[in-house]
């Protein structure tokens, strides 16, 4: 019997991927990509076994009786069950070891198992392991011996030990299921398997960016621009230091989006390291980023964040993810940090491209309270272990050391090295706004008032508040105004927010009037220069963002930041503890709102105000019971939300060409280019809108969990997304 991986359907008919021939490739790639973490024989073994299943007869007849052949048969889903059998081979094989092999084998489709579960405790590790029919039914006389009985991997060493087992296994699992995805995707789809390895070296980049950068050399001796030149010179110079963790204390405006990739990418070539990841929080500005690094370094870049997974994996769905195999990636924090707690196929294939990597964290100091114990120590996991070199980048610098108080004890970095020689002297320099705060921040002013204050005369004026309904409140108020206004939220999709912005930095630059009312996401790293910013009261960090934005490029003598109260306090959590620590802080002192040991002493009082750096028990899911190899893996990925947006639901909008694409993933489904197009069109809304948009055809679903806009009236040219307290589109 000729026993079948995959199949695919040819304009010549029917082609097979022989089972033998699957095994084998997946185990040497897998081999390889894991010959960096010391575990290529682990990796081999698990590649040569992940698909024994496949062999049971029962499999067999399901490839070829559904519709022929079936381009989904190897989708893991009810009786297509094939990944059991390894994973009880490995543990037959290996005894207690052969764990390993088990949590990798079993959760190859449908991603890493926990241990032990409650609710879907047939999905457990523990129980999956006592199905011995799965390997009962199995041909073994017909599997090739050196498939079925390889050399055993010998006995390994964890990088951390217990406290960096699920990191390992990750590692290990980014190996085998990327091997899969890759021999599979050749087989699939040869024609649209895009071509992976990048020509472009570490060298040839570093090059490039020194090109760009010399354009400035012509750029006048303004006092920012001698800022910025000695900050790109000292990144420079110490990208020659070891590896490991470092901080990047520029004040904002000093040029550190290109100082930070400078020093990364000699660092790279002075290391040997494969790749730059350029980690940013907020969707909003990425493309920004991404787009200046695209106009230097071409199709090197990658730029990735897209939320819009589908529900239901499928062969398309497998090909569209990402690995992150460029030497340039551009993502978000949600993306990362997220993906180093996964438990996803989709998620975890790209870890092991960390590994000799250079990690770049813009504005570190957006890490959420709530998870900075396991942020903190998966980052010095990757330093330690990984040879990765991380760089947190800001203005405003977190206090990330070792903090006890009151019984509680955070583990901070371990040995960060700043880049800069003097932070404060940079500041000191670089002061080019006075930030007048509240004489009372208990009063609170009326919309009409800070309408006023704002509109006051033709000039350009930013103001920036804390949620999107009062972006808008603010911004049909300073609309009516002669001039009128223009409105820049998370209500609008990527596309139009970057088209906004455009429009304002063109106004600005002809010196033309413009009035800008924001939410914070315009705070960072959108580069506009107004004379005037106005700030509703929030976290001191906030605060100093948006003093980024004023007399960004020093043309003026001084530029002025007005904090006001607004009518009502900051969002419950994050938000409000942040506004109450600026509170507390600076009521009644003199100390400079802009100064690197403020920041400090703002962190150290914002961390200790939150109840718990590990507020779900990462350690207790992921560490606790590493040492038996009972490890709630999926536990830990639902748990884990960077931004806690467990209820929100991304949904594609009408804007310039997203119709169209739209309209090609409803017909073909989601492919790698299409969906990081589309990731350019969406917006986040509650999932219980969603929901009510649904019902009332506002919305529709075009692929299982992905949504798009279905009727005209959802979106506003201006406004974005607008919908009334029922949840139903607005009409203007």
């Amino acid at each position: 019997m000729d026993y079948i991986a995959h199949v695919r359907n040819d304009k010549d008919g029917w082609v097979l991927h022989p089972l033998d021939e699957h095994l084998r490739e997946v185990a040497r790639r897998a081999g390889l990509c894991a010959a960096q973490l010391r575990a290529g024989d682990w990796a081999t073994v698990a590649g040569l076994w992940h698909d024994l299943g496949k062999y049971a007869p029962a499999f067999q007849s399901m490839i070829q009786r559904e519709s022929g052949y079936n381009p989904e048969a190897h989708i893991e889903s009810g009786p297509r069950n094939h990944s059991t059998a390894g994973a009880l081979h490995a543990v037959q094989k290996l005894g207690p070891p052969g764990r390993i092999l088990a949590y990798l084998i079993a959760g190859h489709h449908a991603g890493l198992p926990d241990w032990h579960g409650d609710q879907n405790a047939g999905a457990a590790l523990s129980v999956r392991l006592t199905q011995e029919e799965h390997l009962d039914v199995l041909p073994l006389a017909e599997i090739p011996a050196d498939i079925l009985a390889p050399p055993p991997p010998a006995i390994p060493k964890i990088p951390g030990n217990r406290d960096g087992v699920h990191l390992w296994l990750r590692m290990l699992f980014s190996c085998l299921v990327d091997a899969d995805f890759l021999d599979t995707e050749a087989f699939m789809a040869p024609d649209k398997a895009e071509t992976r390895q990048q020509d472009v070296s570490i060298a040839q980049l570093l090059e490039r960016l020194d090109t760009h950068m010399a354009t400035y050399a012509s750029a006048p001796r303004t006092p920012v621009n001698r800022v910025r030149a000695d900050v790109l010179c000292q990144c420079r110079d110490k990208a020659v230091l070891q590896p490991g963790l470092f901080s990047l204390t520029v004040p904002t405006g000093g040029g550190k989006t290109l100082a930070s990739m400078a020093f990364a990418l000699n660092h790279a070539k002075a290391h040997g390291k494969q790749r730059v990841i350029y980690a940013i929080p907020y969707t909003s500005i990425i493309e920004q980023t991404a787009t200046i690094y695209r106009d230097i370094f071409g199709e090197a870049v990658i730029e990735h964040h897209s939320s819009l997974d589908p529900d239901r994996e499928t062969a398309k769905s497998r090909l569209a993810t990402e690995n992150w195999g460029a030497p340039v990636i551009v993502t978000t924090n949600v993306q990362l940090f997220e993906s180093l707690f996964a438990a996803k196929t989709s998620r975890c294939r790209k870890l092991h491209n960390l590994i000799d990597s250079v990690i770049v964290l813009d504005e570190a100091q957006t890490l959420p309270p709530e998870l900075l114990q396991p942020c903190i120590d998966v980052l010095n996991l990757l330093a330690k272990h990984y040879r990765v070199t991380v760089v947190l980048c800001t203005a405003t610098q977190p206090a990330l050391t070792n903090v006890a108080s009151f019984g509680r004890e955070l583990r901070g970095l371990d040995h960060v090295r700043e880049i800069i020689d003097a932070p404060q002297g940079l500041f000191d320099s670089l002061k080019r706004v006075t930030v007048e705060l509240p004489a009372d921040f208990q009063a609170r002013e009326t919309w009409d008032e800070i309408t006023e204050k704002v509109g006051v005369g033709g000039t350009a004026a930013l103001a920036i508040v804390n949620t999107r309904s009062d972006c808008r409140e603010l911004w049909q108020r300073l609309n009516r105004l002669e001039g009128g206004a223009v409105h820049l939220s998370a209500s609008m999709c990527g596309a139009h927010r970057a088209q906004t912005i455009a429009d304002i930095r063109r106004r600005l630059d002809a010196s033309e009037p413009v009035r800008v009312v924001s939410t914070q996401l315009i705070e960072a790293g959108v580069d506009v220069d107004f004379p005037v910013v106005y700030r509703a009261l929030a976290g001191l960090d906030s605060i100093a963002q948006a003093a980024g934005r004023c007399n960004r490029e020093g043309r003026r003598e001084s530029g002025r930041v007005i904090v006001f109260v607004p009518p009502k306090g900051a969002p419950p959590g994050q938000l409000r503890r942040a506004e109450q620590t600026t509170i507390g802080l600076m009521a009644g002192t003199l100390l400079d709102p802009l100064s690197p040991e403020t920041f400090e002493r703002y962190f150290r009082h914002f961390y200790l105000s939150e109840a718990n750096w590990d507020k779900h028990d990462m350690h207790g899911l992921l560490v606790r019971d590493a040492g038996r190899m009972e490890i709630q893996f999926r536990t830990a990925a639902e748990k884990f939300r960077y931004v806690d947006d467990a209820d929100s639901q991304p949904i594609l909008v009408w804007w310039d060409e997203s119709r169209s694409l739209i309209g090609k993933l409803t017909k073909d489904g989601p492919e790698r280019w299409l969906m990081r197009k589309l990731q350019r069109y969406a917006v986040n809304l509650p999932r219980r809108v969603v929901e009510r948009l649904v019902l009332t055809d506002a919305v529709r679903e075009v692929w299982p969990g992905i949504f798009a806009q279905n009727v005209d009236t959802l979106y506003h040219v201006h406004l974005g997304v607008v919908i009334d307290n029922n949840n139903d589109p607005l009409v203007f």
